[in-house]
């Protein structure tokens, strides 16, 4: 195999400087503070919280502009860690003085692994979320505050995730495959045999990250993974594996299945849930969507069981891996490994 064509594994330092790069735009932490779901949860969350955190010292893990520690600042916090690996810290000072809060929140430019902070924390914050939840999460360094800085007994925001899948029914990908076959009736020219070729670019291994509207969804949504952030640990984040089983509303095409998660803060008469379901309103993080290499027709009640695997790209452990098994109906069980693609290393972070 010659040295072009072999699989190149990224440098770590290389991954987390290309990643933490990618923090030091405008346009990122726009599409985040603009996300009202995502913002105005972790608002809500934090404040429910406010027993927890007036006068005592929170962490907040990737702070980025600093939002959620001038929030917890609002609750009452004695102290706020603020560390941010990207140069966006550099703004996040600026936000800090302009909000009149320099005295209580201090921002520690660097990554979590490599900062000392002066004392123990009481509560760890962190929106540390990607793609399906994994992709290119924080959670790693999540876990790293937790065992290194929080106290006994303290507090996780949020605490808790959930993992979801269904199958569901692109209408929009039905009609970009059957558009070849209309060709001919509008310009004289048969292009049907564009229809494979179209099917294998639609219908790839890519995990696409695209809104999912409620009536493509074919069953009910079934939870296959639960992560605790109080008791997991690095070691199992990287094999995050479950069973599902649903059946299907009624007759129609399954052309791929939909991953999705919810977060939980804890506090308050009931838990907070932070959730990216189709079911709910949308959020920047949308839905995760797998394709089925061929679509299969359900009728009511068709049963569809499987197992999936997510775990760390081997060419960059910041990118998630999606492996599932699949059965439809009577079908005989299917296999796909799934990757998010990535503009800067197209073609490494194959699974």
């Amino acid at each position: 195999m010659s040295q072009s064509t072999k699989k190149r594994k990224l440098d770590k330092r290389l991954q987390d400087n290309l990643y933490f790069d990618s923090y030091s735009d405008v346009t990122i932490h726009e599409e985040m503070i603009a996300d009202h779901v995502r913002t105005s949860t972790y608002r809500t969350g934090i404040f429910r919280n406010r027993g927890a955190i007036e006068g005592n010292v929170v962490l907040d893990v990737g702070a980025g502009t600093g939002v959620l520690s001038v929030f917890c600042a609002q609750a009452g916090a004695r102290k706020v860690y603020a560390v941010e690996a990207s140069s966006i810290a550099e703004q996040a000072v600026g936000i800090v003085r302009q909000n009149g809060l320099e005295d209580r929140v201090d921002v520690i430019r660097g990554t979590l692994e490599t900062s000392e902070l002066p004392e123990q924390v009481d509560v760890i914050v962190s929106e540390w979320m990607g793609y399906a939840l994994l992709h290119e999460s924080m959670l790693n360094s999540v876990l790293f505050a937790r065992d290194r800085w929080l106290k006994p007994g303290g507090l996780i925001l949020p605490s808790r995730a959930e993992l979801y899948v269904a199958p569901i029914s692109d209408l929009v990908v039905e009609d970009r495959l059957s558009f070849w076959s209309t060709v001919k009736s509008q310009y004289g020219v048969d292009m049907s045999c564009m229809t494979d070729f179209a099917k294998k670019c639609i219908m790839n291994r890519d995990i696409a990250v695209s809104p999912v509207t409620v009536e493509d969804v074919l069953s009910h949504p079934a939870r296959f993974a639960e992560i605790d952030l109080h008791t997991v640990t690095q070691e199992q984040l990287g094999s995050v594996r479950g069973a599902f089983a649903c059946e299907c509303f009624g007759s129609a095409c399954v052309n791929a299945f939909c991953v999705w998660f919810t977060v939980t803060f804890p506090g308050g008469d009931k838990p907070l849930v932070l959730s990216t379901s189709p079911f709910q309103p949308e959020t920047h993080w949308k839905q995760a969507v797998l394709y089925l290499d061929e679509p299969v027709d359900v009728v009511q009640d068709t049963k569809v069981t499987g197992e999936i695997n997510m775990y760390p790209s081997e060419e960059s452990a910041r990118h998630i891996c999606i492996d599932m098994q699949y059965t439809i109906g009577g079908c005989k069980k299917h296999s796909k490994t799934f990757s998010i693609p990535d503009g800067y290393s197209e073609g490494l972070h194959q699974c």
